[in-house]
């Protein structure tokens, strides 16, 4: 076995690719939500940039006590986050690649989850995934983040009007899911995310995710380096002042050696993944890669 399947291998231990579960690589010609000459086949369709800004938004969105209530009153989480963060990049995967009875499919499925999960969090207020606001928040931190991770790592000269797109199409699927009021504009996004500090918090039980977060196991030794760099690329990704909020900064001179860090790692991943979601969704759809 050759060291490049070996790495693809450990990607797809990672990503939920290795779910099996749906196969972004039928029927040939179904574009799917949004087909290959979309912005987000672009921004979505590098493991590297997308797993630092996965752990990213995942910080950020748990800034908010009614997120955080969801995922520490209904799910395992704490015990397997690398299940959950599988979980996750299987939604993104198909919900942006896959054909689009497949990417519904999974839309409603996780309508139907969010209908069950409710309670109070720990600010003494009642919560509801289902609530278009804290969908629209869960949604922003993310997307908000894949695009930061994005400019950093993989592509900084993505144009204004690109970006925007990217925001656009990115809110069929919050949209879809029940989220309201959606900003699709870089200075749309900006506003939301500062209007909605007010209503962050960052407590014990944050401090307790976070801490499991950057400490979460490696799918193998071989992997862990590379994860422990990805998850300080994470909190250097999140904007400053949700950084100074968590009491997790990442200074200036440890930044620029993360990006470098970042880039030998990408340009191995890059060299390796050639059947990722990207790779066979654009040939579902007779392109080349």
């Amino acid at each position: 076995m050759n060291i490049r399947y070996r790495i693809q291998q450990q990607v797809f231990r990672l990503n939920g690719l290795g779910l099996n579960e749906f196969d972004i690589s039928q029927p040939p010609g179904d574009p799917g939500l949004f087909g290959p000459d979309s912005v987000i086949w672009r921004v979505h369709g590098d493991f590297t940039s997308m797993m630092c800004g996965g752990i990213s938004a995942l910080l950020l969105q748990m800034l908010h006590p009614a997120a955080l209530a969801g995922v520490w009153d209904h799910s395992n989480f704490r015990q397997d986050m690398m299940g959950r963060l599988r979980r996750t990049s299987q939604f993104i995967a198909v919900t942006t690649f896959g054909n689009r009875q497949d990417a519904e499919i999974l839309i409603e499925r996780v309508k139907r989850i969010h209908l069950k999960v409710s309670g109070v969090d720990n600010c003494g207020k009642p919560y509801a995934a289902s609530d278009p606001h804290l969908l629209t928040w869960v949604h922003v931190a993310e997307t908000s983040r894949f695009l930061a991770a994005h400019l950093r790592y993989k592509n900084a000269s993505l144009s204004a009007y690109e970006q925007d797109r990217y925001y656009e199409e990115a809110a069929v699927i919050a949209e879809a899911l029940g989220a309201k009021n959606v900003p699709k504009s870089c200075a749309a996004v900006e506003a939301w995310l500062q209007e909605i500090r007010s209503e962050l918090r960052f407590d014990e039980r944050t401090a307790d995710v976070t801490h499991r977060l950057m400490n979460a196991p490696a799918p193998s030794w071989q992997a862990k380096p590379v994860m422990k760099v990805m998850l300080k690329a994470g909190i250097g990704l999140m904007p400053d002042w949700a950084q100074a909020m968590s009491g997790h900064r990442i200074g200036r001179w440890q930044q620029r050696l993360l990006d470098r860090q970042i880039d030998v790692i990408a340009a191995s991943l890059r060299w390796s993944i050639q059947r990722g979601a990207y790779q066979r969704a654009m040939l579902r759809m007779g392109r080349n890669p």
